[in-house]
């Protein structure tokens, strides 16, 4: 999964950072928490299904970010690993988005009333890349 990014390293936070860190902090923090470890990407993170139980039901952690709208699919060139359940992911984010939750909400009828406008949405790679290539840009000057 890829969530939406805190600030660090002199970045700026992405809408719905805060926001998808306590989401995760609530599933997981003081929880059972299993992980299914599949192997280590390429900057060394450990690449795992995460499950909490909840009461018999183990409940997959990254599915249940994806489904409140707080984290996309992790799109990379590479260190993409989803084990069988790449399609379920993809639906719940799709769902996520038709429903617009979390970070895929608009401004609800009350707010575009009062002057708010709809954002287009910069998912967490689009955010990675073009932070990017402004660190690129101000290391060449």
């Amino acid at each position: 999964m890829d969530a939406p990014e805190l600030a660090h390293w002199g970045k700026e936070a992405q809408p719905y950072g805060k926001e998808a860190q306590s989401f995760l902090m609530e599933q997981v923090l003081n929880k059972r928490v299993r992980a299914y470890i599949y192997r280590r990407d390429q900057y060394d993170r450990v690449v795992a299904l995460v499950r909490v139980r909840k009461t018999v039901v183990r409940k997959d952690v990254g599915l249940e970010m994806l489904k409140a709208g707080l984290a996309t699919v992790y799109e990379a060139k590479t260190g993409s690993e989803f084990g069988k359940y790449e399609q379920k992911y993809r639906k719940a984010e799709e769902k996520a988005m038709q429903d617009k939750v979390g970070m895929w909400s608009q401004p609800s009828w009350l707010e575009r009333i009062r002057g708010a406008k709809a954002q287009k949405l910069e998912s967490p790679r689009e955010y990675k890349t073009r932070t990017a290539a402004a660190d690129r840009s101000k290391k060449a000057k």
